[in-house]
């Protein structure tokens, strides 16, 4: 098998992944019964380093030790394997995202965002194509694409997150694929069905588009009393007939996982002009500016309260592009870091 390495140079050192989707292979490996110490070795990589979570590694030795993987196990499948264990290791996630779309749509608004999640690999776009919604995997270095393992990998884990989500099932109508037609077609029919296409510009997922309406499955969180407010009791101490800043910080827990959370944006959610939200603010002695502040500030600590959530999970959820910038905003509200205060 030839390995995407060969075209290293093309691949920019500044690019990086967490460690997360690392860990997912090493679980996948383990139960392949593959030596995870020698892949590690030959991946350039070190065992203890994956324990720190705001760490980062080269996108090349993920590559490097996905590679090694697919050739140590002789499993052409292995990238669906992945695909299900990353799905899997992500429901948390869906259960807060549950909370802040109301259909499946909104939800895929957050796409490009939600890759961040894993580093700079690639990201999912949607696109019309007649009655269907194409999901296209869109990867930072073209030749990924190439790579079965990789295409797999996303495709898998999107299929499973997009049938989670509502009411009704979000069934996939067609797949396409940049990588040729394998021989044995018994799991990618499993998991995309039989309307298969190969050597494809992309790789993508169809779905209907009425599932656009699709209305997000409601979980029964027993952490969250109020199901239509679950942050409420974060607010209050404000006026209870003060429906503005009530509104106004409801809609920002919404739109943060979209990570440009603009005074426009939420002056247009709340049917009122940025010049009438700015004064009614400013008779309020506050700022949009501060209200966003204190949002990220009191949801961040219910989101830590979680250990089911990581901290890049969590980063993901306020709108930051990584764990750094929220370390150091959260550090600056509370006096220590998201792993410090967690600890504690």
């Amino acid at each position: 098998m030839s390995t995407i390495l060969n075209r290293a140079q093309l691949i920019d050192p500044n690019w990086t992944v967490y460690a997360a989707p690392i860990s997912t292979l090493l679980q996948v490996s383990e139960q392949l019964g593959l030596d995870t110490n020698a892949l590690l070795m030959a991946s350039g990589l070190e065992a203890s380093e994956l324990t720190i979570p705001d760490r980062r590694f080269p996108v090349s030795n993920y590559f490097r030790l996905f590679q090694q993987m697919a050739d140590a196990s002789r499993d052409p499948d292995i990238g669906l394997t992945v695909g299900r264990v990353t799905f899997l290791k992500g429901l948390n996630l869906q259960l807060y995202l549950s909370t802040v779309c109301q259909s499946f749509r909104d939800y895929l608004n957050l796409i490009p965002s939600a890759l961040r999640l894993r580093g700079d690999i690639g990201q999912i776009t949607a696109y019309r194509d007649g009655n269907l919604v194409e999901l296209r995997w869109e990867p930072l270095l073209s030749q990924t694409g190439l790579r079965r393992y990789i295409s797999d990998d996303i495709l898998a884990a999107s299929a499973g997150i997009f049938d989670s989500l509502c009411v009704m099932p979000v069934s996939v109508v067609k797949a396409n694929f940049t990588y040729s037609r394998p021989q044995d077609m018994t799991r990618l029919e499993d998991t995309f069905g039989r309307n298969l296409a190969f050597d494809q510009p992309y790789s993508s997922l169809f779905f209907e588009r009425e599932a656009l309406g699709f209305p997000m499955l409601k979980q029964d969180y027993q952490a969250w009393s109020d199901q239509d407010n679950p942050f409420r009791e974060f607010f209050e101490g404000d006026d209870p007939a003060d429906q503005l800043l009530s509104n106004l910080r409801q809609s920002i827990v919404q739109y943060l996982p979209e990570g440009e959370v603009t005074i426009d944006k939420l002056a247009s959610k709340l049917n009122i002009s940025r010049r009438t939200l700015q004064r009614r603010l400013s008779e309020r002695d506050t700022s949009f500016l501060n209200i966003l502040q204190e949002v990220r500030s009191k949801v961040a600590l219910r989101y830590l309260s979680d250990k089911r959530l990581g901290i890049t999970e969590i980063a993901f959820l306020l709108g930051y592009g990584d764990q750094g910038s929220f370390s150091s905003a959260f550090k600056s509200w509370h006096g220590v870091s998201p792993r410090d205060y967690r600890r504690k």
